[in-house]
């Protein structure tokens, strides 16, 4: 007898149903399960982020590293080349000397040998240094790998081994004013920019823009520059960074690292000084200097120099330029500049001015401008203070009317203070307030009568000074204004900007007649007072001189760094430029040619030449302000 189970056994064709409860616990089976691995997958996933970020840090790291050695091995590559250079000058007068003395020993065996009257021993020293300069001339295939780096460190200082004799370090030496073409041969360059189309440069660099919150501050020496005030505090602002260059650049040791003392022979000597020097009395030189992004491979001239200046063409045809004979002479043509005074401001100087008269020098650092009467020798202190903005933010120009009575003054606030000098304690008579945060720097018209203000969002403001009213704006910049310059007529404003961009203005029309695009950002220009030409200073260390109606221009490349300040002096002949790498240049215009140099302890970040251009005064990084008398 079969046992009841209470199953009904299936039917061959039938189908197994379930109820609803075994059904939703199978669903509920399915989900966990697929829960279970979407949290496996989860977990996987984020490890794998977590390797990639570990690899992605390791690659930094690696890519610093390997990038320092880099560095590292140009400059060992460039010590090595340079002393080949010099080994290669005194070789074949240690030959002769040596040919000579051992005639000498073949004659006279018996004579001993004695040290030489030059100072050099001719026994087992001799062999020893020539010695030497064979293993250094082994070494000098480290300088044709260099040759073919694209992280050309041309920024080798003049070490003391190349001092003029009795010329202690840093005293004026000679101009880098021979342009090397020799054997330059013509360079064919594309065209970066100095067109009136409008288009936008193909290559972007990085933008500046204004954040009021913030203090400037100094700048790492990186080409991507921060906002000139979005930088911690304690500084200054960032379109004016600087960055102290000792040992950065890769400067030589001292003689002392060879040893003690070296005396060479008089021919020695002159070769020597003949590869280091040019005969052109000035400032601190740069002769060894390349053009960024030029082949480092140009030949030079006989003193191995390599071109500074060349003539670029519509076409983009890039030619060093033959200086004409009559390039450093002539009248208004100085010789060097004498510094006279140092004044001791006490921050950061952005902004400088010097009256017409040429007795007062106006000073702007942070909250206030400093006034110094220079026709006292050995001023150590200013005869004025002016309160102006609030005292944590830098005045960022300062423009003084001809009658001495008129001060403007402008900065990281949105007014402009415009002072009364001539009343016995100077007062503000007026404030000019736009819309604008911060101004970088102000023009004034040849009659005196507007002002011009290049405004951190790009506007030129118009002002009339007289009913001290807002009169127009000119809109065009697409980041801030930094620069202003005026046609001597009045009719023309030039402008440079954050955006890459000179614009010219016509002042009676109130519109936009010319844009010139670069691949860098502008910091500085002048108008030339006598000529249809333009220069400009950027952030790429270039300054570029641009005919205002051709095609035409030409660049020079002797700054190490951002070109921050540009003046040109009355007479139109020759113009000053300074830079974040402490130099201040004087060009001939327009084709550039080294009047001189000055080098200064700090990043120079403002300049100003006197009415009548026997006076230049800069300000500094280092908090003072500096005076030259141009000596002609």
């Amino acid at each position: 007898m079969k046992e009841n189970t209470g199953l009904v056994p299936l039917q061959p064709g039938q189908s197994f149903k379930f109820t609803v409860l075994e059904t939703l616990d199978r669903i509920k089976e399915e989900f966990q399960f697929l829960q279970a691995q979407y949290h496996s997958l989860k977990l996987e996933c984020e490890k794998l982020a977590s390797e990639k970020t570990e690899m992605q840090r390791h690659y930094i790291m690696y890519y610093e590293m390997s990038y320092g050695l880099n560095i590292e091995m140009h400059k060992q590559a460039e010590i090595v080349k340079r002393l080949s250079a010099i080994c290669a000058q005194i070789i074949p007068f240690l030959s002769q000397e040596q040919q000579q003395l051992q005639h000498l020993s073949h004659h006279a065996p018996g004579i001993p040998l004695t040290p030489h009257p030059s100072g050099l021993s001719l026994g087992a020293g001799s062999s020893g240094l020539l010695a030497l300069t064979g293993a250094l001339g082994v070494s000098a295939h480290l300088a044709s790998k260099d040759e073919r780096n694209h992280l050309d460190p041309e920024h080798l200082r003049d070490s003391h081994f190349f001092q003029e004799p009795n010329s202690p370090a840093g005293s004026p030496s000679h101009s880098p004013h021979g342009n090397g073409i020799d054997r330059a041969p013509t360079l064919r360059k594309e065209p970066q920019g100095s067109s009136n189309t409008g288009e936008a440069p193909s290559t972007p660099t990085p933008r500046m823009s204004f954040r009021p919150s913030l203090p400037p501050s100094f700048l790492p020496p990186s080409p991507a520059l921060r906002s000139p005030m979005s930088v911690p505090p304690g500084s200054y602002p960032a379109h004016f960074g600087v960055v102290s260059h000792a040992g950065l650049n890769g400067e030589l040791a001292s003689p002392g690292g060879f040893g003690g003392a070296l005396t060479l022979s008089p021919q020695i000597s002159a070769a020597a000084s003949a590869y280091s020097r040019s005969p052109m009395v000035a400032y601190d030189s740069r002769s060894h200097l390349r053009a960024p992004g030029l082949s480092s491979s140009i030949p030079g001239s006989s003193g191995g120099k390599p071109a500074y200046s060349f003539h670029v063409s519509a076409d983009g045809q890039m030619q060093p330029v033959p200086f004409p004979p009559d390039a450093l002479l002539g009248p208004n043509i100085p010789r060097h500049a004498r510094q006279i005074h140092s004044l001791s401001h006490g921050e950061v100087v952005c902004a400088v001015t010097i009256s017409t008269s040429t007795r007062h020098v106006y000073t702007g650092g942070k909250g206030c401008v400093k006034v110094w009467d220079i026709s006292q020798p050995g001023s150590k202190s200013p005869m004025a203070q002016l309160d102006c903005l609030n005292r944590d933010n830098y005045i960022r120009s300062c423009k003084i009317l001809p009658d001495g009575r008129t001060l403007i003054v402008g900065g990281e606030a949105s007014t402009l203070s415009i002072w009364d000098l001539a009343t016995p304690t100077p007062r503000i008579k007026a404030e000019l307030t736009s819309s604008a945060p911060a101004c970088y720097a102000l023009a004034i018209s040849p009659d005196n009568k507007v002002c011009f203000s290049c405004c951190s969002d790009g506007n030129i403001v118009v002002w009339d000074l007289h009913n001290q009213t807002l009169v127009r704006q000119f809109q065009g910049h697409t980041d801030g204004a930094s620069c202003i310059d005026i046609s001597n007529d009045g009719t023309k404003l030039w402008t440079g900007g954050l955006d890459n961009t000179v614009r010219c203005w016509d002042l009676r029309e109130g519109r936009q007649l010319q844009q010139h695009d670069f691949t860098s950002q502008i910091f500085s220009l002048g108008y030339c007072p006598t000529g249809e030409w333009l220069a400009v200073g950027m952030e790429s260390s270039n300054v570029e001189v641009l005919h205002v109606s051709k095609p035409d221009k030409y660049q020079l490349h002797l700054h190490e760094s951002c070109v921050l300040s540009l003046k040109f002096a009355y007479c139109g002949k020759w113009f000053v430029s300074t830079g974040k790498d402490n130099l201040l240049n004087a060009w001939r215009t327009p084709y550039g040619a080294s009047i001189f140099q000055s080098k200064e302890s700090s990043s120079v970040l403002s300049c100003d030449v006197s009415p009548d251009d026997k006076y230049i005064v800069t300000g500094s990084g280092d908090k003072k302000a500096t005076v030259y008398e141009v000596v002609y």
